[in-house]
């Protein structure tokens, strides 16, 4: 751990008060770092924008990928406030930055009442197990797109 990780840490970790601070959602921020300068943040803001997928990687992300005209983060280095949650986790994975560093984990989360293990747990469960219903309908009529995007000569990969 260098000086610079610590500094763009406790940036993220400003962020989280400020969203707390602010009544924006719960205690999270994160700051997404590329050449050594901030390009995004974000805080979590799902209490105040009645959008439960707006917590505070997802959020620097959008807000990276935006200031950078581009779906992936190559190069950059996200921090954040505490251990993403399965979400965040996915949608880092799907940015493909280059390091992730993070303050709290999950079981401190937990502490307050921000559990993600029974998603973690339903992960682990056969999809007609799980808690939330998944009925599988239509699946030709779905294949039929997948079947065209296979097909499709000008797609951008990803």
């Amino acid at each position: 751990m260098i000086d610079r990780d610590k500094y763009f840490m406790k940036k993220a970790i400003e962020a989280a008060e400020k969203g707390m601070n602010a009544n924006a959602g719960g205690p999270f921020g994160c700051v997404i770092v590329k050449d050594d300068k901030i390009i995004a943040e974000g805080f979590n803001k799902v209490t105040s924008t009645n959008d439960p997928t707006a917590h505070a990687e997802v959020i620097a992300i959008r807000n990276a990928c935006k200031s950078l005209d581009s779906f992936q983060l190559d190069d950059c280095v996200i921090y954040t406030s505490c251990e993403p949650c399965p979400m965040c986790l996915g949608a880092i994975y799907w940015a493909r930055p280059k390091k992730v560093f993070y303050a709290c984990n999950k079981t401190d989360a937990a502490e307050i009442d921000f559990d993600d293990q029974f998603i973690y747990d339903e992960l682990d469960k056969e999809i007609e197990d799980r808690e939330i219903k998944f009925v599988r309908i239509l699946r030709k009529e779905g294949l039929s797109v997948f079947q065209k995007w296979g097909r499709k000569i000008d797609k951008t990969e990803y």
